[in-house]
């Protein structure tokens, strides 16, 4: 039995495929550094990155599928799953020994159908973060925003957010898995807090980070949340399907509302805000 073991990063993974067909010794299973071999017969081996063998792998798959199929070999390692790495090289090898294109429409094979049904999971998953995500403005300009999806999707809604809010720092973290994307209004730089804000994993940060004008801006969301909802239209089954309950705690609109129904006085209102609450 083989066990192969890497660094647990995508090109890493690719690594382990390169190696595989280079010593013609197929693996049984994949792991992370660290994990203890299944059996006391297994054969170990820890494979080492190598940037170019990783570039050779990824090529070498991109030339053989549609940019779909190409793209959800990425997703199938963030989807993150156990087994992921095995389906992974299953599928490599199956497009490996393809003589021509279209292995991935090959549905009447279980692995194709697994990375095709991936694709799907982490595209509904991406979709949703991008309509979910809510900053908060902390005292030091930045715009926050912590996230905890099913899946590792940060990597796939980066493009999205440098585009869409090009204009502002912002840190998107990821809570459960303890990392971040930062703009800096040039790059985005993914990143890890030592120390992570009080409050960012209910994603409800303390009121000392954040600016003295973000419970107003919040509430007005809030409001304007509340006027648009039509009770007589209401279907609860058709608003958990398209807003599953386990992302409500990072959504502004699905706080309590103890300080969303009191007045807010005119005076209290930054300048540009005064025109939206008259």
């Amino acid at each position: 039995m083989h066990f192969y073991t890497y660094d647990g990063s995508f090109e890493g993974l690719l690594t382990v495929v390169f190696e595989a067909y280079e010593r013609k010794a197929w693996p049984d299973q994949i792991g992370r550094e660290g994990e203890a071999p299944p059996g006391i017969f297994a054969t170990h081996l820890f494979v080492p990155t190598d940037e170019a063998k990783a570039k050779r792998v990824w090529e070498g798959l991109g030339r053989k599928l549609s940019k779909e199929a190409w793209e959800n070999v990425y997703k199938t390692y963030l989807w993150e799953q156990p087994g992921f790495e095995m389906l992974i090289f299953r599928f490599a090898r199956l497009v490996f020994s393809s003589q021509q294109k279209g292995v991935e429409e090959n549905f009447a094979d279980a692995c194709v159908q697994k990375i095709a049904a991936i694709g799907k999971q982490m595209f509904r998953e991406k979709h949703r973060m991008e309509a979910f995500i809510r900053f908060q403005r902390t005292q030091d300009g930045l715009f926050l925003a912590p996230i905890s999806p099913d899946f590792n999707v940060l990597p796939l809604i980066i493009t999205h957010f440098e585009k869409r809010y090009a204009d502002q720092p912002w840190l998107i973290y990821d809570v459960r898995r303890q990392y971040g994307a930062y703009y800096d209004l040039e790059q985005v730089s993914l990143v890890s807090l030592e120390e992570a804000p009080r409050g960012l994993r209910q994603g409800q940060l303390s009121p000392d980070i954040l600016t003295e004008v973000e419970p107003l801006y919040q509430q007005l969301w809030q409001t304007y949340f509340d006027h648009v909802n039509i009770p007589e239209r209401k279907n609860k089954k058709l608003h958990l399907l398209h807003m599953p309950k386990r992302y409500w705690k990072y959504l502004t609109e699905k706080k309590p509302r103890q300080q969303a129904h009191q007045p807010i006085q005119n005076k209290q209102v930054p300048t540009e805000l005064r025109q939206l609450n008259p």
